[in-house]
């Protein structure tokens, strides 16, 4: 199985796009990226799914879950989240809340799963 790293490295290669390019794309040091590559570290959430949609490939493939690159629905509804959390409007309410990031976060997934319930019934 591939691993994060060598898929990485492939794509980024692939697209012809250089570390220090890249890493800059996704908002992480030249060092920091090819850690990535070599498998010496792993990237968080947030930085996994910006790779994953630059790359336009699915988290799974990155993660070496999958061969087929297309996203699975899941990628589909983080891609709703991470657009309803960096809404403007949102955001102005957001940075008002206590700085407890990750459990305001999955707050707010709660609140959004509510919604998206709502829309399908």
């Amino acid at each position: 199985m591939e691993s994060l790293g060598s898929r990485l490295k492939y794509l980024r290669e692939k697209s012809n796009i250089s570390q220090k390019d890249f890493a800059k794309k996704i908002g992480v040091s030249n060092t920091v990226l090819s850690r990535y590559e070599s498998g010496d570290r792993k990237p968080d959430y947030d930085i996994l799914q910006l790779i994953a949609d630059y790359f336009e490939v699915s988290t799974d493939y990155l993660l070496g879950r999958t061969n087929t690159t297309e996203p699975t629905p899941q990628d589909n509804e983080d891609a709703e989240f991470q657009a309803f959390i960096n809404d403007p409007e949102l955001q102005v309410w957001y940075k008002d809340l206590p700085k407890s990031d990750e459990e305001e976060l999955r707050k707010l997934r709660t609140i959004w799963e509510m919604i998206k319930t709502e829309h399908k019934k």
